[in-house]
């Protein structure tokens, strides 16, 4: 055995050898085997086997031990164990025997690891091995994480229980239970079912522990023994024990002393009897006065209850009174009631004969009405009369001025000559006008096509003056207000291409450029310096003319600035984002390219800010176009063969493109365009060009215009002509329309002058329209007649109605005078029953009042004392009256205050020392 074990550890495995117990938790198990993982640098541990301890007899019975299986292992024995990354070990695998196993090694071998596996692994915390306080400590060296395995025997012997605990170097631990993952909870409860205790020290003792262990008293060791090896009710029971022992020594001392009180208690107590006495005698006539005032609230309760019952029988007398007057009242009222009903009838009649009467008042108005309606359509028909004999002279004078209008019409019509237009006049006239027409057509078709010549001509003259112009005061404006530079030319090479607004774009960039979180590039087209105007020419025919005039930011909200400062000024904006998969390989002239007279990559042959080279080179795949020379513009058709599809030449651009359904290339040759960006601005001989050009069109305009002016003189002779023609037709025409106009404006006058006269002559006969109206007079005079005789029958039926009237509402004048006579009587008869109703109402309040007055007294002693028995058996002893028992209180009262003792607590001291004499004396027994 090495130094691992200490001395009292030697003692404890001694005695241990000679006195073994069985131990649920075989931790030393028998047949230690361990298996090293191959390559690990621990070193070899050596294992010795002990054989087995006889077992001595012993001296008295003791807890039934669990029983071995046929394998030989204990219940909760360690079956198999596994290290992974713990503390010394890479990885260890170890299968005990199922008894004693001792593990013997050098130092530093692993000994304490093992036993630390075990603690850990059975929810012991790293506290409890004294080495480290948390559980990432116990991760090897250099590792992340690790973990320890161990298996325990079952309660059946096919019962295999496997915990497992995940450490890491942060400290956390998970927990598994036959592989399921489980809580730390539910590993505890499992372990504490075969009693394994890894924090008792006389269970499991871990070599940093054993000055805790030494520092145990016997009382201790003797309880954590029992806890570790005997019945899990052995340490309570011992504990029951222990308490048991204490309390019957205070008992023992209890009792003396309570024998010495006892004594002294009993002699205070004779001393203070005749003082007892007397107080007990003055309690019995303070109580009896007591009892005495118990009876008077019952006394005072009798009282109120005989005035109770005086009152409720006067409420039955006024009760008694109300029903004989209320039947009195009733006797007089059913006449009244009679006549009002009657009363009733009389006013429905009258109503009736009122309502005749407006009825016929009504119909009186009516035929009055009528009769007045009758006399005024009889005075209307006289004035038709009257109106009509005046119409009728009116309408014989009309007649006699149609006659002679309608004369007068026909003799100017026969009068009227007959006009004929001159028709050999007109036909040359009409020969003459179309020719002329034909003439003016042919002239209007030359003088189009002269105006559309001569509008070009001064559209073209005009649209080059006002170029000219505008270059020439741009380009002046520019160099006065800027400094003449590339960078100018370049801007105004942009402004003439299109993109007017890119100066002031330009400026409002640099303007802003302090509220911009990153450097902004551009325009493109000032960050690129092409230092050949060939390479110029390559370049700017790649890149797309738009990306020119764009502008390069490196933060999106530099670029979401711009959009809305820029908004409107025709100038894209472009985002720079960094893309790590993109690089830019370096260009090497192979020789194969040498021969050809590739010399060179479109990428290769500019300079620019990286970002905007990036962009570039990213966005139009400048990397992938090649540039040669002359040479290779002969020789490119073994371009191909070098994977090249995108040459540039000076004599042309190449390009070669694959067909997506064959292997057939097919080759593209374009034309160079000269760069307008890089080189340079406008000069004087273009200037120069430009004038001569405007003279040549301003001398073609003048003399398109010369001849234009000719033409139009010719055309408007030839018009004139034509409009004399015209009039002198129109003139004989005119003529001839004014005398037909003027021989159907006579005959229309003369046909309308007839259906005048026929209108007039039809109209109907004057005489017969005045017996008409005879007629109709003659029949309102009978309709007014008529009107008369109803109206005299309606007045004699108004005078039987009227008197009929008058008789009913005189015997309603009459029945109302008796009425009210009759009514006057009941109102006495009223009054009186008003009286004994009120009377009653008194009576009943009164009844109300002393009735919560009874409510109130018997509340009041019920409160002071309920009736019982016994009391009610005391109450026939004593006085009946209220006076007499008031004063028998009194006697009572001045019989117990003349009794006179000095101290006035006797009583109580001795009740309390007989209390105690009584509690000591039990306690005694």
């Amino acid at each position: 055995v090495s130094r691992q074990f200490s001395f009292l550890e030697a003692q404890l495995l001694l005695s241990l050898l000679k006195n073994p117990i069985s131990l649920p938790l075989s931790f030393v198990p028998e047949n230690f085997t361990l298996f090293p993982m191959a390559g690990t640098s621990q070193r070899k541990v050596e294992m010795e086997r002990l054989p087995p301890v006889d077992e001595p007899p012993s001296k008295r019975s003791k807890p039934t031990a669990p029983v071995r299986g046929e394998d030989g292992y204990m219940p909760g024995s360690i079956i198999e164990m596994e290290l992974s990354n713990f503390m010394t070990y890479d990885y260890l695998f170890c299968k005990p025997a199922p008894r004693l196993n001792l593990v013997i090694g050098p130092n530093g071998s692993g000994k304490s690891s093992i036993v630390c596996a075990i603690a850990l692994g059975l929810c012991g915390e790293p506290q409890l091995l004294g080495r480290a306080t948390s559980v990432g400590a116990y991760v090897k060296r250099g590792e992340d994480s690790g973990y320890i395995k161990i298996s325990l025997k079952g309660s059946t012997n096919d019962e295999k229980i496997t915990i497992t605990r995940k450490i890491d170097a942060r400290n956390k631990s998970e927990w598994l239970f036959n592989g399921k993952v489980v809580s730390k909870k539910e590993v505890s409860q499992i372990i504490q079912r075969f009693n394994i205790q890894v924090n008792n020290l006389t269970q499991f003792l871990p070599q940093d522990r054993v000055c805790e262990f030494a520092k145990l008293s016997p009382v201790q060791l003797l309880e954590e023994t029992e806890k570790a090896v005997g019945d899990p009710q052995l340490p309570i029971q011992h504990c029951a024990l222990v308490e048991k022992s204490r309390e019957l020594k205070k008992i023992e001392l209890a009792v003396k002393k309570n024998g010495e009180t006892l004594h002294q208690l009993r002699a205070m107590n004779a001393e203070l009897e005749k003082d007892v006495e007397r107080v007990r005698q003055r309690d019995e006539l303070l109580a009896k006065a007591e009892l005495m005032k118990k009876k008077l609230p019952w006394l005072e309760y009798d009282m109120q209850q005989d005035e109770y019952k005086k009152a409720k029988n006067l409420e039955k007398d006024a009760e008694k009174k109300l029903k004989d007057t209320a039947k009195n009242l009733r006797h007089f009222s059913e006449p009244i009631e009679k006549k009002k009903n009657e009363k009733v009838l009389l006013d429905n009649q009258c109503r009736k004969a009122d309502e005749i009467m407006k009825a016929n008042a009504k119909s009186r108005g009516e035929l009055q009405d009528e009769a007045n309606r009758l006399e005024v359509k009889l005075q209307g028909k006289f004035h038709e009369m009257e109106d009509l004999s005046q119409e009728e002279a009116s309408h014989q004078q009309k007649i006699l001025k149609a006659e002679e209008s309608l004369a007068a019409a026909e003799i100017e019509l026969q009068n009227c000559p007959i006009f004929e237009p001159p028709k050999d006049v007109l036909g040359i006239l009409a020969t003459q006008i179309s020719e002329l027409k034909v003439a003016i057509n042919g002239k209007k078709a030359e003088k189009l096509v002269k105006e559309k010549n001569l509008s070009k001509k001064k559209a073209a003259l005009q649209q080059h003056v006002e170029r000219q112009d505008s270059n020439m005061k741009s380009y002046l404006a520019f160099l006065l207000n800027e400094m003449e530079n590339s960078n100018n030319k370049i801007l105004y090479a942009l402004k003439t291409s299109g993109t007017e607004k890119i100066v002031d774009a330009y400026n409002l960039v640099r303007q802003h450029q302090h509220e911009l979180k990153k450097h902004v590039y551009g325009p493109v087209a000032l960050e690129v310096n092409v230092s050949i105007q060939d390479h110029a020419d390559f370049l700017e025919g790649r890149v797309p003319k738009y990306i020119w005039t764009a502008f390069i930011t490196q933060d999106p909200s530099d670029r979401d600035f711009l959009v809305k400062k820029l908004k409107g000024f025709d100038v894209p904006i472009l985002n720079y984002v960094k893309n790590g998969s993109h690089g830019q390989q370096s260009f090497e002239v192979s020789r194969e390219m040498h021969e050809l007279g590739i010399y060179s990559r479109l990428d290769q042959v500019f300079d620019a800010p990286d970002i905007v080279k990036e962009v570039l080179v990213g966005q139009f795949g400048l990397d992938a176009a090649y540039i040669g020379s002359n040479r290779s513009a002969e020789r490119a058709d073994k371009v191909p063969e070098l994977k090249i599809n995108d040459l540039w030449t000076p004599e042309g651009h190449y390009h070669w493109k694959k067909s997506r359904y064959s292997d057939h290339v097919t080759a593209i040759v374009e034309p160079i365009s000269r760069s307008r960006l890089f080189n340079g601005s406008l000069g004087s001989g273009e200037i120069e060009e430009l004038a001569e050009r405007k003279r040549e069109l301003q001398r073609e305009v003048d003399k398109l215009d010369e001849s234009f002016k000719s033409f139009q003189k010719e055309l408007r002779l030839l018009e004139d002509r034509e409009a004399e023609l015209n009039k002198k037709r129109e003139g004989i025409n005119n003529e001839a329309q004014l005398e037909k106009r003027k021989l159907h404006d006579l005959q229309t006058k003369i046909d309308r002058r007839k259906k005048d006269l026929a209108s007039l002559k039809s109209r109907s006969d004057f005489s017969r329209q005045i017996a008409y109206l005879i007629d109709d007079a003659r029949k309102i005079n009978i309709q007014r007649l008529q009107c008369a005789m109803n109206l005299k029958n309606v007045l004699l039926d108004a005078i039987s109605c009227k008197w009929n009237s008058a008789s009913l509402h005189m015997s309603s004048i009459e029945f109302d005078a008796k009425l009210r006579e009759m009514e006057i009587n009941l109102k006495e008869h009223k009054k009186i029953a008003e009286d004994a109703a009120a009377q009653l109402q008194n009576c009943k309040e009164e009844v109300e009042q002393q009735r919560k007055q009874l409510i109130v007294a018997k509340k009041h002693a019920e409160s002071i004392a309920v009736i019982t028995p016994e009391l009610e058996q005391a109450f026939l002893e004593m006085p009946t009256t209220i006076e007499e028992l008031r004063a028998a209180i009194q006697d009572n009262t001045s019989q117990a205050n003349s009794i006179l003792f000095l101290n006035q607590n006797v009583l109580e001291e001795y009740e309390h020392r007989q209390l105690q004499v009584g509690f000591l004396f039990l306690h005694s027994s």
